[in-house]
């Protein structure tokens, strides 16, 4: 994407009243080689206000998007902003193969996704995610695109402990129903008693 439709889109979202809490390369060096986990995922705004963060402090996000959104002319658009086509409905689709030989291949390589996989609510985070960082041996920064305060930054970084489970839960108890453009859509993780 042409860095001056970039700062246009930056700009865009600024005047609309978002804020961006994305520190410099030089506070947070991982963002430029890590799993960038988003959520909540409840609209197709989430990724236009998430690709405006990434853009704000130029982090070379590759942003994995489902196939169906690939058709012309919308494809070519998403392709020259760094996405990447998966098939959802394939479960030998080379998604984490594909994530971490862009690691392996690149000093500067993030790739960004929902684990949630949907705008639908779900109970259950998908596995990728994980599988990429502990495969690719990276981080994992949990980005919150808070549609109630119009804010996007970032929690502490996680690396993968090796017990998915657990990373997962802690990761979805950093997420409220108040951050989500449709809360309704969102189903936080229930507190252990």
């Amino acid at each position: 994407m042409h860095p001056e439709m970039k700062r246009v889109w930056i700009a865009v979202l600024k005047a609309l009243g978002w804020s961006f809490d994305i520190p410099a390369r030089s506070e947070r060096p991982e963002l430029w080689h890590c799993v960038l986990v988003m959520a909540p995922h409840t609209s197709a705004a989430d990724f236009l206000v998430g690709v405006g963060g990434m853009w704000l402090r130029s982090v070379p996000c590759h942003i994995f998007i489902k196939k169906e959104f690939f058709r012309w002319p919308l494809g070519c658009v998403l392709r020259r902003m760094g996405c990447v086509s998966i098939d959802r409905g394939n479960p030998k689709n080379g998604l984490v193969a594909k994530a971490v030989e862009g690691f392996r291949s690149n000093a500067d390589y993030s790739v960004a996704l929902t684990p949630e996989a949907t705008r639908r609510p779900v109970e259950r985070w998908k596995r990728g995610y994980w599988e990429i960082a502990t495969q690719a041996g990276v981080p994992i920064v949990p980005v919150c695109i808070d549609f109630g305060n119009k804010h996007m930054s970032l929690f502490d970084t996680v690396w993968p402990s090796g017990d998915h489970e657990a990373d997962t839960r802690r990761l979805r108890g950093l997420y409220t129903k108040s951050m989500a453009r449709h809360p309704e859509k969102f189903i936080e993780l229930k507190k252990e008693k």
